[in-house]
């Protein structure tokens, strides 16, 4: 029998349902310092012995009779910096999330995939339609830098944050351009995110044969925005996201975009996050035909509204 928790994780591997003991402090036991008792030379060590050699001071020289001790030579190691090393930043790990509605997700698996807005393997528009005339007008209008006639609407679009702007306009129902006039009254359970990461796309993109994905892209912001900075080759994207990551105002991240071109098959989805049991219940019906049935988790706060940050 599965031991799965009410989030969809099996193990004790869901943090809110097993979470980690406080460990107890431990009183420090001040070390007791061993007296150094004076003795007499041994007789039988020679008075021109030298000391062991030691990782402090070079051994002295036994070239010359002199009884004093050597000057150490100068170190040649350069002076560690103060405080702990900062890890390597694995992008790899970093998440990527698609938000639709669980009326389109049945269409998705029927396709293969997600498919870019300007595909043309469409055999059935979305059943709900997130995004609003202006708004996909103008990504299928507006060119991706470094690419050869292809616009942002030829781009399949992922968050890197479960807390993006858009996605937090329609919990708020606060009025965004970007969105359809239904999208902010529909109900948050209604909506699931499907999730995946970087290293996933990575190694799509630079698999055996023919690569299964064409150029990724990341953007420091909305992908159709004048100002906004596009990486489109794997050293600017890589650049982009790290950057990204490494701002210490994760703003940034709420309005960031990776972009994979014209498709995005649905078995590099990792997750399938939904907003409770019930959804959980109906979304594995949906995947109980499909050869690729990804972990459906229950996480209730990617679908409440995020708090606002007070300075």
């Amino acid at each position: 029998m599965s031991n799965e928790c009410i989030h969809g994780l099996e193990g004790g591997l869901c943090a809110i349902c097993f979470p980690k003991p406080v460990p107890e402090a431990v009183p420090a036991t001040p070390a007791v310092r061993a007296s150094r008792a004076k003795s007499a030379p041994s007789p039988a060590r020679s008075k021109t012995a030298s000391k062991p050699p030691s990782l402090r001071s070079a051994p002295a020289s036994s070239a010359s009779g002199a009884t004093s001790a050597t000057r150490p030579r100068p170190s040649t190691r350069a002076k560690s910096s103060i405080g702990p090393k900062s890890a390597p930043d694995n992008v790899g790990e970093q998440r990527i999330y698609h938000l639709t509605h669980i009326r389109n997700l049945a269409g998705i698996l029927a396709s293969g995939g997600l498919l870019a807005d300007a595909s043309e393997a469409w055999a059935v528009r979305p059943a709900v339609d997130i995004s609003s005339v202006p708004n996909r007008e103008k990504r299928r209008s507006t060119l991706i830098a470094g690419t050869e006639n292809t616009t942002v609407a030829h781009f399949v679009p992922f968050f890197l944050s479960p807390n993006a702007t858009i996605w937090d306009s329609i919990l708020t129902n606060t009025g965004d351009p970007r969105l359809s006039r239904d999208a902010p009254y529909a109900e948050n359970f209604e909506f699931v995110i499907l999730v995946s990461t970087v290293k996933k796309v990575v190694e799509a993109q630079s698999g055996h044969g023919e690569p299964a994905l064409g150029v990724i892209a990341v953007t420091d912001g909305d992908a159709a925005g004048t100002l906004t900075r596009v990486g489109a080759t794997p050293e600017t994207s890589d650049r982009v996201l790290r950057r990204l990551r490494a701002e210490k105002d994760a703003a940034a991240l709420l309005e960031a975009e990776l972009l994979v071109e014209e498709t995005f098959p649905f078995e590099l989805v990792t997750i399938v996050a939904v907003a409770n049991d019930k959804v959980r219940d109906v979304v594995r019906g949906i995947l109980a035909e499909s050869g690729h049935r990804p972990k459906v988790a229950v996480y209730p706060p990617w679908f409440h509204a995020s708090e606002p940050v007070t300075a």
